[in-house]
């Protein structure tokens, strides 16, 4: 099947589903953002979602992202990156994506702000926490973000429009719902005691992102459920 088969087979059904859960959460569907997630699909699968009106595409390795944005110059493609940067990496970054998701400490915060001056090239961000508490996950915890908000606002050349989770890959609705409900109270928290006036809410995967919306998800990562399994 082709990337265009897939998309024409899978996309209405992805939309509907963000537009139900939208629904039930008493929103309109147009708040909230889909980022179709290309990593580890070829070339053909980016332009497969431009020609099904998908611009806000995602990555989670830099090369990957930098080839492939290379190779779309000029295209109407907003990228995303979606995965964890390694501080070295950050120059590879500067000027190619419309968001960084996954801000997840307090030296990477400060490495990105660093080569956004040096660049000229401003970053928006999401800062990424850690709300499911599994070790194996990378982010701030509620406490360090509570704690460290104020420095990373005042980052020079770097916008915080929000947050970032990861849920763990079960079928646990209470555990998922819990997940996702505690990064939209930390929200809430940081907007209460800083100078944070961010409103993203970047949660919610193939199979759990109608729970992440109706949590108060403002941005879905979606892949499978558009492009199939990846290829590597």
């Amino acid at each position: 099947m082709t990337y265009k088969e897939r998309l024409t087979q899978g996309l209405p059904g992805v939309r509907d589903t963000i537009a139900a859960a939208a629904a039930r959460s008493g929103r309109d569907p147009d708040a909230v953002t889909l980022v179709a997630v290309t990593k580890a699909h070829p070339l053909e699968a980016v332009e497969a979602a431009l020609d099904s009106g998908l611009q806000e595409l995602g990555e989670n390795r830099v090369e990957e992202l930098q080839w492939k944005a290379e190779a779309l110059v000029g295209t109407a493609v907003r990228w995303h990156m979606v995965g964890h940067v390694q501080r070295r990496k950050v120059p590879i970054l500067a000027g190619l994506p419309k968001l960084v998701h996954s801000i997840d400490s307090m030296r990477l915060a400060q490495r990105f702000s660093s080569v956004a001056v040096a660049s000229g090239q401003p970053f928006r961000v999401l800062l990424q926490a850690n709300t499911s508490g599994e070790g194996t996950k990378g982010g701030f915890s509620r406490d360090e973000l509570v704690e460290a908000i104020h420095e990373i606002v005042e980052l020079p050349s770097l916008e915080v429009r929000g947050l970032m989770t990861m849920a763990p890959l079960t079928d646990d609705e209470a555990v998922l719902r819990s997940t996702f409900r505690r990064l939209r109270e930390v929200h809430e928290t940081l907007k209460s005691t800083s100078a944070y006036e961010a409103d993203q809410l970047s949660m919610g995967m193939t199979n759990d992102y109608q729970i992440a919306i109706e949590e108060g998800s403002t941005m879905v990562r979606i892949g499978t459920a558009l492009f199939g399994a990846r290829q590597r």
